[in-house]
């Protein structure tokens, strides 16, 4: 029996709100535990064979976004995206097919401080982030983004948007008109949502 036949790659894409960002979904999971990893050039991408790959053979590529079975990839420029996939898709076929490695962590430790997220201090943070959990997460997911609970002072929750949240146009009145107002009504003692960047 042959091990090494490739694997079946199907991939699609899927718009999402920001015109900047693309979609690409998969018929497999590349994340480790469901968690999400988000990556700009200037960030430390050394853990991750895939994105380097992206970084360094697509200039255009200015964020490589991962959850579950897809990835979001924000362009820095403003050229079309029939144009751009035509470029990266075979690329990311190529590497799923050859069952390429997605992350490689120098130890378990490693990849648990990659995926470790933010434990809440208090009941108010346990009540925010299971709200976040339930009823946010999935619809931003949904468009190819994350949404991450960072912090909670004075009645203000700060949230990180990840993926194609991040920069999106429409990412603000999303912010205000719809978390910021399921939030302010399910959890007492929350006024404002912020988002910050890192």
């Amino acid at each position: 029996m042959n091990t090494d036949t490739k694997r079946f790659v199907h991939l699609y894409t899927e718009a999402s709100p920001n015109p900047d960002s693309l979609k690409l979904v998969f018929n497999f999971i590349i994340s480790p535990e469901g968690r999400d990893f988000n990556y700009t050039r200037s960030d430390d991408f050394s853990s991750s064979p895939l994105v380097k790959a992206l970084f360094e053979g697509f200039p255009w590529i200015s964020q490589v976004f991962i959850l579950n079975n897809f990835i979001t990839l924000t362009r820095g420029v403003q050229e079309d995206w029939y144009e751009l996939l035509s470029e990266v898709k075979p690329h990311l076929v190529s590497w799923f097919e050859e069952k390429k490695p997605v992350f490689v962590f120098e130890s378990e430790e490693g990849m648990k401080a990659a995926i470790s997220t933010a434990l809440p201090e208090n009941e108010i943070e346990r009540q925010i982030m299971d709200v976040l959990e339930e009823y946010v997460k999935p619809a931003v997911e949904g468009d190819g983004g994350a949404i991450a609970f960072h912090s909670f002072h004075d009645g203000v929750v700060q949230v990180e948007l990840r993926g194609s949240c991040s920069g999106c146009p429409s990412s603000a009145l999303t912010l205000k008109q719809g978390i910021e107002n399921l939030l302010t009504r399910m959890v007492p003692g929350v006024r404002e949502v912020v988002a910050v960047n890192r």
